[in-house]
């Protein structure tokens, strides 16, 4: 699997986790990250920068199209 896949992959199941928690908890604190998260995910569409794909390649993960 890619860098691009994990990036991906991983963003979204934070944004569905934390979405999950703020409804069944009812605490919209959680909403924090999920913004985060997307606003993150926007950034690196223009800039390229991902602090997870650092990570990644760091730890030899092959790369992908978008984050190499």
């Amino acid at each position: 699997m890619s860098i691009d896949r994990i990036v991906f992959a991983v963003a979204g199941t934070i944004i569905l986790a934390t979405l999950g928690i703020a409804h069944l908890t009812e605490n919209t604190n959680w909403l924090w990250l999920t913004g985060f998260v997307g606003l993150n995910m926007f950034q690196a569409a223009f800039t390229g920068f991902c602090p997870l794909a650092l990570i990644l390649k760091a730890l030899g993960v092959k790369p992908g199209q978008a984050f190499d």
